[in-house]
This record gives C-alpha cells, sequence and structure tokens, in this order.
C-alpha cells in the first residue's frame, strides 16, 4: 500500500512546515500541497486529487468552512480533516455539516493526528475526544432532514443573497457584488426568507451558522 497523499492548508508558514515534518517523519504519509489561503486550498485540492485536506477553519480569501464544501462537492474522494483551535460543538457541526469526516484540535498529540488519517482514509469519522461525545449528540439532534428538502428549494441566486446577507452586506452591497440591483437583491432575499421561514436578520443569520455558511461566531450586522 502506497503513502498518503496530503494537501496542508494553514495560514502560517511555520505550522505548515512542523505539520509537514511530523506527516512524513514515518514515511506513512507524503504531503503533496501546500496553502496559506482558501482559494489555493481549493485548487490545489482539484490540481493533485488528495488523498486526504488538512485544513484550518481560520484561513484568508476563502473561510475554512467554505473550502471544506468547496473541496466535498468538487473533490469527493479527498477525505477532509478539519485541523482547529476551535473546541466546541458549533464549529464541529458546521464542519460536518460541509463535508468533513475528521475534526482533530491543533493541541492534538501527533499520535492522534496520525490516527485521524489513518481513520478517514479507511473510511471512518475521527473527532477529538473532548468533543467525540456531546457534539456527535448535538450534530444528530440539530440534524434537520425538513431544514434540508426547505434549503434545496433555493435557487443558486437565493442561496448567494443568503450567504452575503449573514456575513453582513446591504442590500446595495449585494448589489453590487453580485452586478444586481438592490431591488433585485430585496426580492431575492424576501423569497428566501420565505421559502426557509425566516422572521428577521437575526433568524437568517442563525440559519446560516447551523448550516455552516458562516463561522458561528460571526455577529449579524448591518
Amino acid at each position: 500500500m502506497g503513502t498518503t497523499t496530503i494537501v496542508l492548508a494553514d495560514d502560517h508558514p511555520i505550522v505548515r512546515r512542523g505539520l509537514r515534518a511530523l506527516l512524513e517523519a514515518d514515511g506513512a504519509c507524503t504531503v503533496v500541497g501546500e496553502a496559506g489561503d482558501g482559494l489555493e486550498a481549493v485548487r490545489l485540492v482539484e490540481q493533485l486529487r488528495p488523498m486526504v485536506l488538512l485544513v484550518d477553519l481560520s484561513l484568508p480569501t476563502m473561510p475554512g468552512l467554505h473550502v471544506i464544501r468547496e473541496v466535498h462537492e468538487k473533490v469527493p474522494a479527498t477525505r477532509i480533516i478539519a485541523h482547529t483551535m476551535h473546541a466546541d460543538a458549533e464549529h464541529l457541526q458546521a464542519a460536518l455539516r460541509n463535508g468533513a469526516v475528521g475534526y482533530v484540535l491543533k493541541n492534538a498529540s501527533p499520535t492522534e493526528l496520525a490516527e485521524a488519517i489513518r481513520s478517514v482514509v479507511a473510511g471512518r469519522r475521527f473527532l477529538s475526544a473532548p468533543l467525540a461525545v456531546i457534539a456527535v449528540q448535538d450534530f444528530v439532534a440539530g440534524f434537520s432532514p425538513d431544514e434540508d428538502d426547505l434549503h434545496n428549494t433555493l435557487t443558486d441566486r437565493e442561496r448567494e443573497v443568503l450567504y452575503l446577507a449573514a456575513e453582513g452586506n446591504t442590500n446595495a452591497g449585494i448589489g453590487e457584488k453580485l452586478g444586481i440591483s438592490a431591488r433585485t437583491v430585496e426580492t431575492h432575499r424576501s423569497n428566501l426568507m420565505r421559502k426557509l421561514h425566516l422572521r428577521d436578520l437575526t433568524d437568517l443569520v442563525r440559519y446560516a451558522v447551523r448550516r455552516g455558511l458562516v463561522p458561528p461566531e460571526q455577529p449579524p450586522s448591518r
């Protein structure tokens, strides 16, 4: 059996250097690419098709949660491990919803990280011990097929407006980003709010957090 190919995505070069040395020490893994931002991470995975993507949740240009979703959709064979300092169930739930199969804290031991990689390559899920019980319970309890059905009724444009609105952009700002008028944005926004049974911006942001579209700490703003 060959070595496990890995792409590392972290915006700190010293962290990537340390991870590469750690992972390649026993010859079981080969780091085939490194990315310092989210867009580069997605590009490298599409190009190199590694067995594993080890990705930080805090990345410039594209948040780690979005990287996870993009890679999961575009290169489903790559197993994704979130490598993060966020030791809470909300971040874990968002990562799992977007397609991660592993979640390893940055203070984990080298042995735990190696075990995580072996587990996901073997087709199993791996979670760092502090989150393994309560976080999975929260994830299962919070999963709603009905909510997924509602989300699937959104058009691509409505999903774009949902994400940008949850980030705190105004209708005018969203229109500028998407190349449409603020009035058209308001129409899309009203439609998606109606489809998802959302009442106000706070509901919209909470929904986006549950879906993993924005980080849990993202505050609503106008």
